[in-house]
């Protein structure tokens, strides 16, 4: 009875497949399909390793609602988890602007994880199954593990070099991804008896993932991904003292995630997209991706795939249909056929300050017939900026113009405005030619023109 139960459950899923597959190549062009290190996905759009993977009712959820793979929830030593886990940071009425967490890696039995594994690869074959590993810290745990979860099915591997809370204490997580040469023995156990591709997850709670990322390729891993969470507190109980989340009393620095997180990751990425030696292998963006639009900009900046933890766990699993037709939608506009016409385009645009172009210059305008004269330009350039905004008293309102000969084009009256276009920025450079910061010393300029 239950296999029944099973093949009909199959055969509705393939029936799924088939009629989504067949309303996407009539609607769309262009294809979004990812390949990362020969694991296909029929989208770049990965749930990462986070209680949404925990087990196999929510990854079978997932997948229905089509998302391209997932990285199940890390997997090692037996944990036990604490009450309560979760914490978060709202901002302009908004919840969630950041996200706080406790929890360890998976606290289930490590034989009834690899069986669902099993039982899901063997349902949907066509995603990415990626399973990550956080063993103990010698090379036998590392290959008995390794060969359990290959045994499974997984596709791939992450190494969770990352998690900052509660395994740290134990000597893993973030304390080897810390540790550029701890990093690098460990990838090198790994691909002693991995047989399967291997990405490392960094940790963001160092100076630079550079040294901990070039460790990793050094020591043989074929792909990074970044960033895991940021040790973080994120509020204080006002009534009881505590900080969050609240634990009988007491509370521990968190992993930080979500939405506020996304330009500290990018910037982070950026730097691995920019080595030589990182620049060489596949990289999976995760921080704070919540819309296609992120996920389009993380590309952008090199990563392949990107993973997905807060934005579904605020928002639900079906977000990825929104993710799926928004990059779809992009890609046909712009002409890009396929994900890999796009990916990295923009990490050249990134430089040096003093390789930015000084004699490039321009000056905020206001669209008169858009402003609602609410005067907050006027009071963030008068109270904290440049003093470039001209205001006119009127009845029943104030009218506000630029000073064009003083404004800097810092860009913050445009920033505030509550109304999309109404201020502008217009290039207005001061010279034709281009010139740098070194160059400008270099040929002995003013360096005061007030």
């Amino acid at each position: 009875m239950q296999e029944a139960k099973w093949n009909i459950k199959e055969s509705s899923i393939n029936t799924i497949r088939a009629i989504r597959a067949f309303v996407a190549n009539i609607i769309f062009m262009a294809n979004i399909s990812a390949n990362f290190l020969g694991i296909k996905s029929p989208n770049p759009f990965w749930l990462a390793s986070a209680p949404p993977t925990d087990k196999k009712i929510n990854v079978l959820r997932a997948y229905e609602a089509g998302w391209g793979g997932v990285v199940w929830k890390t997997l090692g030593s037996q944990v036990k988890n604490v009450s309560s886990r979760y914490s978060s940071v709202d901002y302009g009425g908004h919840r969630i602007m950041g996200f706080n967490n406790i929890e360890l890696i998976s606290d289930r039995p490590l034989d009834i994880n690899l069986k669902e594994i099993t039982e899901v690869v063997k349902l949907f074959p066509d995603r990415a199954m990626i399973v990550s590993l956080m063993a103990d810290n010698d090379r036998n745990s590392w290959h008995e593990l390794i060969k359990k979860c290959e045994d499974a099915g997984a596709m791939g591997f992450e190494l969770n070099f990352g998690c900052p809370h509660g395994m740290t204490e134990r000597g893993m997580g973030a304390a080897v991804g810390q540790d550029p040469h701890i990093a690098k023995m460990v990838v090198e156990w790994v691909m002693e008896k991995a047989t399967i591709p291997v990405i490392t997850k960094l940790t963001p709670n160092v100076h630079s993932v550079v040294p901990t990322g070039r460790a990793a390729v050094e020591g043989g891993t074929n792909a990074l991904s970044l960033i895991n969470t940021i040790q973080s507190v994120t509020g204080i109980d006002l009534n009881t003292l505590v900080p969050n989340p609240y634990v009988a009393g007491k509370s521990v620095f968190g992993g930080y995630c979500g939405p506020a997180v996304k330009p500290i990751a990018l910037k982070m990425l950026t730097t691995l997209a920019q080595d030589d030696l990182t620049s060489k292998v596949p990289i999976s963006g995760i921080g704070g991706v919540s819309t296609w639009k992120d996920a389009v900009e993380f590309m952008l900046l090199g990563s392949t795939t990107v993973q997905v933890c807060t934005a579904a766990m605020t928002h639900g699993f079906r977000i990825v249909e929104d993710m799926c037709e928004g990059l779809n939608n992009w890609m046909d506009e712009k002409g890009y056929k396929t994900i890999n016409d796009f990916i990295g385009k923009s990490v050249e645009k990134i430089t040096h300050w003093e390789d930015l172009d000084i004699n490039y210059h321009h000056i905020a305008k206001i669209n008169q017939d858009k402003c609602i004269h609410c005067g907050l330009c006027y009071i963030t350039c008068e109270d904290t900026s440049h003093q470039s905004i001209n205001i006119e008293k009127g009845n029943p309102y104030n009218t506000y113009t630029i000073k064009e000969d003083d404004c800097v084009g810092c860009n913050l009256c445009k920033l505030v405005c509550p109304v999309d276009s109404c201020i502008t920025m217009e290039e207005h450079r001061v010279a034709p030619e281009y010139i740098n910061w070194k160059q400008w010393q270099e040929q002995g300029l003013p360096l005061n023109n007030h």
